[in-house]
């Protein structure tokens, strides 16, 4: 069993709290979904489980955590450049004790992940696999180890559409307990038993956890009804409240007025007045212990707020791209021939495909089109270190002058974002993968892109974020050009979406996703 005592989570360099007195216990049947806006602590929580030491040097960790005689198998959001750079081959054999290798396991996973038996090689690296390929090789490894509790870090994050159902089949059929974290709100509705909600308040300066023994869905709604019904009780207790301290200054003043004017040869009425006085300083006295039981307003973390705004205006019908690319090559692969795409303003098309499949490259080709034009875009890759100096602070990726009034702007839309003052001047690097979504977010506002490529787009924020977006993105009076596998977002966004595949584009409903 997995029991969390007391654990609290600091941030070496800010000296700021990010997990206070966290206690839990993760018992046999739970699937629980880590949640909370990005910079949170989800990712240090499952590290401080895993790994402890790993976070020496920024992270200062205090409690307990007791996992004697667990097997944990883990899989991290990101992957570091010694495990990218081993071969499939080697990594299963560090990875998995051969002693014990069940070879009737093995193949059973292989068949269950639809994962090819020849991509475990000595000829393949790991970062040659596709993202979806190495969500799905690791897990192979680890479920390999036997283990008793499974902790995933984003597991969805670059599994194509088909590949996320099965996740989910996975994870609810898990006989192990599961901890993970997700954007994707339907895996978490369709998964999640358990929410953990880790929150951020007062301008991050105060850390609150939430544990609920509530299906997702649930949990949003039960929380979103009581922020609800507690602001609305406050307001009225407060505006009763106010009321009555009116009448009482009324009375108050009225009495201390009398005191004043009464002479001092009229000690019976002096006597009176004084009394008089007592008792509404009695009724002040009792007003304020009223006060301290009054329904306060709901301490919670305030979704981020995206706007692009109204001055992007594309007009109905103007051709903003006509792409034609007869193959669709990574190295001498083929991956898709003959490849059609017009698109007119203000359209928003979203392209989905099998992991491997060419998105991402496809859409590096439609940028070098779009480049060719007058028409300004801006371009979110999946990999946010292709346009990112991870050395430049939050604040120096959005600067383009310097000037005072440029800097004014910035600051206040990374304030709508929820960065802090103290995050604008983190290095890139030191900043979480949503807070660099944001960022990119910040600079195509800016930026006033007239188009939005966007490869991947809500693959790092939290789903309590993703309405938000869907909504500001629904809202953009520009074009949108995106890949994703996030089921909402496609849905609640897109006019059109195509499927592209070895025989190119092909236009698909989105009712059957």
């Amino acid at each position: 069993m997995l029991m969390i005592k007391d654990l609290s989570l600091y941030l070496t360099k800010d000296l700021r709290k990010l997990v206070d007195d966290f206690s839990f216990t993760l018992q046999n049947g739970m699937k629980v979904a880590l949640i909370g806006e990005e910079g949170n602590g989800k990712s240090t929580l499952l590290k401080a489980i895993v790994a402890p030491e790993s976070l020496k040097g920024y992270m200062e960790v205090e409690g307990q955590i007791f996992k004697s005689d667990e097997i944990i198998g883990y899989l991290p959001q990101t992957l570091s450049l010694e495990i990218l750079e081993q071969t499939t081959d080697a990594y299963l054999q560090r990875h998995v004790a051969w002693e014990h290798f069940d070879y009737n396991q093995y193949y059973e996973l292989l068949g269950q992940m639809g994962f090819p038996e020849d991509r475990v090689c000595q000829d393949l690296k790991i970062r040659q696999l596709s993202g979806g390929e190495k969500i799905k090789f690791l897990l192979l490894c680890e479920m390999l180890r036997n283990p008793t509790i499974l902790l995933l870090d984003e597991p969805s994050n670059d599994l194509d559409l088909k590949s996320v159902q099965w996740l989910e089949d996975f994870i609810k059929g898990s006989k192990i307990p599961v901890m993970f974290v997700s954007h994707d709100e339907v895996l978490l509705e369709q998964c999640a038993n358990t929410i953990i909600h880790l929150e951020q308040l007062r301008r991050k300066s105060k850390p609150q956890h939430t544990i609920a023994s509530l299906p997702y869905s649930e949990y949003v709604q039960n929380r979103q009804d009581r922020i609800i019904r507690q602001t609305r009780l406050a307001r009225q207790e407060k505006e009763e409240y106010d009321a009555k301290m009116e009448r009482y200054r009324q009375i108050y003043q009225r009495v201390h007025h009398e005191q004043q004017v009464v002479s001092r040869q009229e000690p019976s009425t002096a006597k009176n007045l004084k009394d008089k006085m007592h008792t509404v300083k009695s009724m002040g006295r009792r007003f304020k212990r009223e006060k301290a039981r009054m329904t306060q307003r709901p301490d919670f973390e305030e979704s981020i707020l995206v706007s692009f705004g109204k001055s992007i205006s594309i007009p109905n019908g103007k051709q903003i791209l006509d792409f034609h690319l007869d193959k669709l090559e990574v190295g001498e692969i083929v991956l898709s021939r003959d490849l059609r795409l017009t698109i007119y303003g203000p359209q928003k098309i979203c392209i989905i495909g099998a992991n491997g499949s060419g998105k991402t490259t496809l859409l590096r080709h439609i940028i070098k089109e779009l480049a060719k034009s007058r028409i300004r875009y801006g371009y979110m890759p999946q990999d946010y270190s292709e346009m990112m100096d991870p050395e430049l602070t939050a604040l120096d990726f959005l600067t383009k002058t310097g000037k005072k009034d440029e800097q004014t702007i910035i600051r206040t839309y990374l304030g709508s974002m929820n960065f802090t003052a103290e995050e604008m001047f983190h290095p890139v690097a030191e900043l979480s993968g949503g807070q660099r979504a944001k960022l990119y977010f910040s600079k195509m506002i800016l930026d006033q892109a007239e188009v939005l490529v966007l490869d991947e787009p809500t693959r790092n924020l939290s789903p309590l974020s993703g309405p938000e977006i869907r909504q500001a993105l629904k809202d953009f009076t520009g074009c949108i050009i995106a890949v994703s596998h996030d089921r909402k977002f496609i849905k609640e966004v897109f006019d059109e979406v195509f499927l592209l595949d070895q025989n190119g584009l092909h236009m698909v409903n989105t009712k059957e996703l």
